[in-house]
């Protein structure tokens, strides 16, 4: 950098009413540029990892009627502070920065101090909230206007009294933010101002999220379902003819797997896209994991490899993990990879993925995506006997292709690149959470992640674990979990983490169940 001040700047960033995925792509973009991140208890926690890891992270509280963990003129200085020290500041709002997020009274104090400024528009909770629970704002036939208002004001107050009566008329539908701590006085004012008691009207908790909950009932009666209920905020007030649709057009809870949750023990760094599926398919995802992934401090034998590179007829990689590793010592040896006359034979998608974004020559992928696949795709392509085969894999992989291209005739050399060591999870507070029930499902990826995991539970929770549904990514797995005690409930068809939650839907079809 030069002698001359960075300038800072802050983008105040709306993050949507809690679904990571609704956050906008301009949102995304200003996080993952981001030197600091302020954020509310209200944004979704997902969303943090966006940022660079050098990234501070400022959790600023203020959910709803709590006392906020730092005032809003302390926010204002604290975001002021940052920028003034040439940093990139995202200030990270639920719902939209702008509807009843202060993200006007945020932006004037920045722009007062000299701090440029960002507004990037976010999903408000009446669009998404009322969206996933099916209840439109507008609809031709039932709604034609719509007025949204804070209940955060106490109605018995005259100096912070809200034009209740003008409200109930005014709007075709009327929606409530923070009001569920004066939910009675609320409704009340609105059939005081001449709402009729038997208007359709619902309360929709933890909207767009996995614990989801809708309270549907006349407007006279809503209080009461609602305490009976007992749900409490974050929640959005809805109540006009539009509630009407709900019954046919509620398709976030008609989710297969909506309100479950699921652990998920795969390595940080392989777990994005099954917790991606398990979003898509209404569930919540609990990421533990359970191993980690790590080079052999001495490679030698791949060292040795990458010296005679050009005697192998063929690259066999078992793992994406497999092909990172790899590639990342071939660099470290300033061994090139492109123009390589060897083809890369893959035992799934994901791992010819890693193969070809290396800019290996991926050659076939089997159907079966595990080795006894991969082995017998081999032997029907070609004729093994006489050539030369590179397996770079796992420090104590499995033998079963190694062995069986070797009883074909073929030279293998099986070098481990790799070694899977335990993440140290905290097992007591795993098994009380399942002892709990707040976990209905856990799901494994690897031998070794059903091996730690299991010697991290105590006895109790090894018993809770029994009552959820156990889910392997395919038979090898599968094994290891009865090895390990635990019968395995769901057996994805193919070694992906897609079919493995779309295994786990079919299992839970039609069973009872969703959010607590």
């Amino acid at each position: 950098m030069s002698d001359e001040r960075r300038v800072g700047r802050v983008v105040l960033v709306g993050a949507g009413p809690g679904d990571p995925d609704l956050v906008t792509v301009r949102g995304l973009a200003a996080l993952r540029a981001a030197d600091a991140v302020v954020f509310d208890a209200l944004a979704p926690e997902a969303l943090l990892d966006a940022a660079p890891d050098h990234a501070r992270r400022i959790n600023v509280g203020k959910r709803g009627h709590d006392a906020p963990t730092r005032s809003q003129d302390e926010i204002n200085a604290l975001l002021v502070g940052l920028a003034r020290e040439g940093l990139q500041v995202v200030r990270l709002k639920g719902g939209d920065p702008f509807v009843f997020g202060r993200g006007g009274e945020e932006a004037t104090a920045c722009a007062d101090a000299g701090i440029p400024v960002e507004i990037v528009p976010g999903v408000s909770s009446p669009l998404g909230a009322l969206a996933y629970a099916g209840i439109p704002l507008t609809d031709r036939r039932h709604a034609a206007s719509f007025a949204v208002v804070t209940g955060h004001k106490d109605p018995s107050k005259p100096r912070e009294e809200i034009r209740w009566a003008g409200l109930a008329r005014s709007a075709d539908t009327l929606v409530v933010l923070m009001g569920m701590r004066n939910l009675e006085d609320i409704v009340a004012r609105i059939r005081a101002g001449g709402r009729a008691p038997d208007t359709p009207a619902a309360v929709v908790m933890h909207g767009t999220t996995p614990a989801q909950r809708v309270v549907e009932a006349n407007l006279a009666e809503l209080p009461a379902r609602v305490r009976e209920a007992g749900l409490g905020a974050p929640a959005v007030v809805v109540v006009g003819d539009v509630v009407r649709l709900r019954e046919r057009m509620a398709w976030f809870e008609r989710l297969p797997l909506f309100g479950r949750r699921v652990l998920v023990t795969r390595a940080e760094d392989q777990a994005a896209g099954m917790l991606e599926a398990l979003r898509a398919a209404g569930a919540e995802g609990l990421a533990l994991p359970v191993i980690r992934i790590q080079p052999l401090a001495h490679p030698a034998a791949l060292d040795a490899a990458l010296a005679r590179l050009d005697a192998y007829d063929a690259l066999l990689f078992t793992s994406a993990n497999g092909v990172r590793h790899f590639v990342r010592r071939a660099a470290e040896h300033a061994v090139p990879l492109d123009g390589l006359r060897a083809p890369a034979w893959c035992v799934g998608p994901a791992t010819a993925r890693a193969a070809f974004e290396a800019g290996l020559p991926v050659h076939r992928v089997p159907e079966r995506f595990d080795a006894e696949g991969l082995l017998e795709t081999i032997v029907g392509a070609v004729s093994p006997a006489g050539r030369r085969f590179l397996l770079p894999r796992a420090a104590h992989a499995r033998e079963t292709l190694p062995e069986g291209l070797r009883a074909a005739g073929a030279t293998v050399d099986a070098v481990p690149v790799y070694e899977t060591r335990p993440a140290g999870i905290d097992g007591a507070a795993l098994g009380e959470s399942l002892e709990a029930g707040e976990i209905d499902a856990l799901s494994f990826a690897s031998p070794s992640a059903v091996r730690f995991l299991w010697e991290a539970l105590p006895a109790a929770g090894r018993e809770a674990a029994r009552r959820c549904a156990v889910a392997a990514i395919g038979p090898v797995t599968a094994e290891a979990l009865r090895e390990a005690g635990l019968s395995p409930d769901v057996v994805a068809e193919r070694a992906t983490g897609e079919d493995l939650v779309g295994a786990l839907a079919s299992h839970f079809a039609g069973r009872p169940g969703g959010p607590r």
